[in-house]
C-alpha cells in the first residue's frame, strides 16, 4: 500500500502576457512529478482533449506542450503548491498550501479560470476564492476531470464539454 507523503510542486506555471484562459488542476500526479510537467500520465486525457478542442495534433514532448498552450492562449497550473498526498489520489489530499494565483492573474488578462475536475474546483473555492470575488475578476468554470479515474466520461463527451466552455470564453464560434 502506498503511504502518504508531503509533496511540493516543483515546476512552475505555463503562461505569458497573452494568456486568456487559466486551466488549473489540483496537484501533479506521480507521473507528472517524475516528468516535471503537467498531465504526464499516459492514461490522462488532458492533452488529447485540448488537441481535439482546437482541432490540432496532440503535443508529445514538454516543449511541444508548452508551445501548444501559449499558441492557444492558455495558461496552465495547479491549485496546490504543497500538500500531503498518497500517490496521485486527489481524495487523499490534506494540509494544503495553495499557489499564489496572482503570479498569473497580475500578468495576463485571464477571462476565465477552468478547473479540471471536482477536487481541483473544491480546493480552489476553499483556498483561492479571493481571486474570483468582486467585479472584473475572471469567472470560474468547473469542467469534468480528464483523469482516467473519471471513466464515466468518454473522450468524446469530455471533448464536447471542454470545447463548449473554451469556445464561450474565447468567443470562438467555430469550436462550438
Amino acid at each position: 500500500m502506498k503511504k502518504e507523503e508531503h509533496v511540493i510542486h516543483t515546476f512552475g506555471p505555463v503562461y505569458d502576457e497573452n494568456s486568456e484562459i487559466l486551466i488549473l488542476g489540483s496537484m501533479p500526479s506521480v507521473k507528472s512529478r517524475e516528468q516535471q510537467f503537467y498531465y504526464g500520465h499516459p492514461q490522462n486525457r488532458f492533452w488529447k482533449v485540448l488537441a481535439a478542442v482546437f482541432e490540432d495534433a496532440v503535443p508529445n514532448t514538454t516543449e511541444e506542450k508548452r508551445k501548444f498552450l501559449l499558441k492557444k492562449k492558455i495558461a496552465l497550473w495547479d491549485v496546490i503548491e504543497s500538500c500531503d498526498i498518497t500517490g496521485s489520489s486527489d481524495s487523499s489530499i490534506k494540509n494544503v498550501k495553495e499557489n499564489d494565483m496572482s503570479v498569473i492573474l497580475d500578468r495576463a488578462d485571464i477571462k476565465a479560470i477552468l478547473v479540471n475536475g471536482g477536487k481541483a474546483y473544491e480546493l480552489f473555492v476553499k483556498y483561492c476564492r479571493q481571486y474570483i470575488d468582486g467585479d472584473g475578476k475572471p469567472k470560474l468554470i468547473r469542467l469534468p476531470s480528464t483523469s482516467p479515474a473519471n471513466a464515466a466520461w468518454s473522450l468524446e463527451r469530455l471533448t464536447n464539454a471542454w470545447r463548449y466552455e473554451i469556445a464561450k470564453v474565447m468567443d470562438m464560434e467555430r469550436l462550438m
